[in-house]
């Protein structure tokens, strides 16, 4: 009996350090995986960080463009004399629409191509050289569009060329934007839309009204 009671007490401390050994050994696994799912959500974090501060500093500049964008916008307005004054474009008609934030010089047709062409008149254009130098001194870096429109008359003496007076209003958008690019306006700043004769500015039923309609528009977006 005694024999017995010595072995159980030699038996106990081993199964005691057995006991602690198994403990250290599932609190260091427990450690190291929290230690990785730590590190996890660290990392998580800091790319979140990150992230809100480079959409803060972009939110910040575009901020910043606008509010240049809206002073231009209504010095622009209080500014006396004509608007090509205001503007500094001289040659055709030069609206400002303080709403959509947009400058607008308007050519008529026949300054620029002869009836049913998109092939400029002559091999330069002065009032297309103005308007690039203006963009150039006064506007660079803004939006340019290159809007082209024609009256309600079909296709009828160049329809082996044109679908359609969407496919000339395109054609004529698309000579005006080659022509400003190739003197030095960046590609990734303007573009051509073709609107044919889906927005007159006058009525159709008229000579004087369908020669207003046919029209090349250059819009400069101020915003």
């Amino acid at each position: 009996m005694q024999k017995k009671a010595r072995m159980v007490f030699k038996v106990l401390p081993l199964i005691a350090a057995a006991a602690l050994l198994s403990g250290c050994t599932n609190w260091e696994k427990k450690y190291k995986a929290l230690d990785v799912e730590h590190q996890n959500l660290k990392g998580l974090y800091e790319n979140c960080v990150a992230s809100l501060d480079s959409s803060s500093a972009r939110q910040a500049e575009l901020s910043q463009q606008l509010s240049q964008s809206q002073m231009t916008i209504e010095q622009l307005q209080k500014q006396k004399g004509t608007t090509a004054d205001k503007t500094g474009f001289q040659v055709g008609e030069v609206s400002v629409d303080e709403k959509a934030g947009t400058i607008t010089v308007t050519l008529e047709n026949t300054i620029l191509f002869a009836s049913g062409s998109a092939k400029l008149k002559g091999a330069t254009s002065s009032e297309l050289d103005h308007i690039y130098s203006v963009i150039r001194q006064r506007y660079s870096g803004r939006q340019i569009d290159v809007v082209g429109h024609t009256d309600t008359d079909p296709i009828r003496k160049t329809k082996n060329q044109w679908q359609d007076n969407w496919d000339l209003s395109a054609g004529r958008a698309l000579t005006v934007l080659r022509y400003l690019t190739s003197k030095g306006m960046p590609a990734d700043q303007i573009r051509a839309v073709a609107c044919g004769e889906s927005r007159p500015v006058a009525s159709n039923a008229s000579a004087a009204g369908k020669a207003k309609n046919r029209r090349v528009e250059i819009v400069v977006h101020m915003r």
